[in-house]
């Protein structure tokens, strides 16, 4: 992938996510449509994206019953999403059927720990150990069930690629160095993520809250 960069349209309107994507889609890899995105406009929203030629990563951290799982990413399939996120905490199970589910060409990664998150959350949800355990935990789970990758915060991908070379990491929670972290507890620069082994970096306010969101991507990609 020659640009990392996918930008977080995380907004349920379909004309600023369209406006946007038009704007930066010179300037970045793809793009990331998560669940306000998706409830709002479904199957043809995403549609309407995907004709701006970008590909598309459809962030819907499915987690349910292995079965339940499986149906969703089928019906899905339609959309064809370059990647497509499900959780690890679901099991081997259901990651196993999701990955069988999948279209051809679908990069399957599982939600390790969101970014929003740090060790107090953790031990407030009886997950004993620190976030750089818990992730390495899943990220050998999600492994051994045969799926594509993970997501991960940008300070647990180094060591998940050392238990994983040749898999594929997702990264959130990027800001540039003069960035407002906002909602993130664990986050990294772009050039931090890249370094450390990121496949695709998501970047979401940075880009598209700046008064010109495309010169803020070219702006990120120079770094990389």
């Amino acid at each position: 992938m020659s640009n990392r960069i996918f930008v977080a349209l995380d907004t349920p309107k379909l004309d600023d996510a369209l406006r946007i994507a038009a704007r930066v889609r010179d300037h970045v890899g793809g793009v990331k449509l998560g669940l306000e995105f998706f409830c709002a406009n479904g199957h043809a929203g995403v549609h309407k994206v995907s004709e701006l030629g970008l590909p598309i990563f459809l962030d819907l951290k499915l987690h349910d019953i292995p079965n339940t799982v499986a149906k969703a990413v089928q019906a899905l399939g339609p959309l064809a999403p370059a990647i497509l996120t499900v959780h690890a905490a679901g099991g081997r199970a259901m990651l196993e059927d999701a990955k069988a589910a999948a279209p051809t060409g679908t990069k399957v990664v599982a939600v390790t720990m969101l970014t929003s998150l740090d060790a107090t959350d953790l031990a407030d949800t009886g997950v004993i150990g620190s976030p750089h355990d818990h992730v390495a935990r899943l990220a050998d789970l999600a492994h051994e069930a045969g799926i594509d990758g993970i997501v991960c915060a940008g300070t647990e991908v180094a060591a998940a690629k050392a238990r994983w070379p040749i898999g594929f990491f997702v990264v959130p929670g990027v800001r540039p160095a003069d960035g407002a972290v906002g909602d993130q507890k664990r986050v990294v620069t772009p050039r931090q993520a890249a370094d450390a082994g990121a496949s695709v970096l998501v970047i979401g306010r940075p880009i598209t809250q700046a008064d010109d969101p495309d010169a803020a991507a070219r702006a990120i990609a120079g770094t990389l």
